[in-house]
């Protein structure tokens, strides 16, 4: 009888262990990301201020860009206010996972070892690290840079990307806290170059008419995407929802094209 009963212990005990008896709950049913949004009536955007344009402070000292019209549009739709927070991006990780964010939404670029940290939407458009130079620089590629200081924004993927990189060693690598700093740095002379994403860099070229070259080397293609906590799938799956839905009906296509002249995101 005891062996009876002991082998029915074995048996109960094993049922309990894969049906999840006294472990931790089912993640699914515990993930309550978009009530909480839906409950506090608003979404709050982590940014970086200055990196046009994708998010900026304008001269209004309003917060502005075509992730944040984006945005605001997934907000109207949702039904909640949009709350723009501008973050220092070398600790945008720790916002998010503080919960003083619900998203990092501004031109994140996707790498493995962010996905360690963060779950991301589908990638909506592609970027690529280029450097840029004043016009009286001489530089004709990358390996012309040797000696020179070449200017990166700390906690960027371009500054890992140059530190990666074949001339790391023959430059000196200058961090500054954004890229309008960087790129006013380049135009003051105090940097030789900059390496950034290649959606900035032609902005601001063409947007302030400034005299800058591109030069023909690249550190690499990247894809922007949101990064949202690990665990708030719901708030993620519900947002690329309606992502998806403005690019069938033609709105994320009308604010790429007020931004920058054509629709070049890549959302499904």
């Amino acid at each position: 009888m005891k062996k009876m009963l002991s082998a029915l212990f074995c048996f109960a005990a094993m049922l309990c262990l894969l049906a999840g008896c006294g472990g931790k709950p089912d993640a699914a049913k515990t993930d309550n990301s978009l009530q909480k949004v839906l409950d506090a009536k608003q979404f709050v955007l982590g940014l970086d201020v200055g990196f046009p344009p994708m998010g900026f402070t304008n001269e209004a000292g309003e917060i502005t860009g075509f992730d944040i019209d984006v945005a605001q549009e997934v907000c109207n739709r949702l039904g909640v206010t949009l709350v723009k927070q501008g973050i220092d991006w070398d600790a945008k990780e720790n916002n998010l996972n503080d919960g003083k964010i619900d998203c990092i939404w501004n031109g994140l670029s996707v790498t493995p070892e962010r996905s360690k940290t963060m779950s991301f939407s589908e990638p909506y458009m592609k970027n690529e690290l280029i450097f840029v130079v004043s016009a009286d620089n001489g530089a004709k590629g990358m390996y012309d840079l040797a000696g020179k200081k070449v200017g990166v924004q700390s906690g960027a993927t371009a500054q890992d990307a140059l530190k990666a990189s074949e001339i790391s060693s023959k430059i000196t690598i200058v961090p500054f806290e954004d890229n309008l700093t960087l790129l006013r740095q380049l135009e003051q002379g105090n940097v030789d170059a900059a390496l950034m994403d290649s959606v900035v860099a032609y902005y601001y070229i063409f947007s302030n008419d400034k005299q800058f070259f591109v030069l023909p080397s690249s550190l690499g293609e990247e894809k922007y995407a949101i990064g949202f906590r690990k665990g708030d799938q719901k708030l993620r799956d519900r947002i690329q929802t309606i992502i998806s839905e403005m690019k069938a009906d033609g709105t994320l296509g009308k604010i790429s094209k007020k931004w920058f002249g054509s629709d070049i995101t890549i959302v499904k």
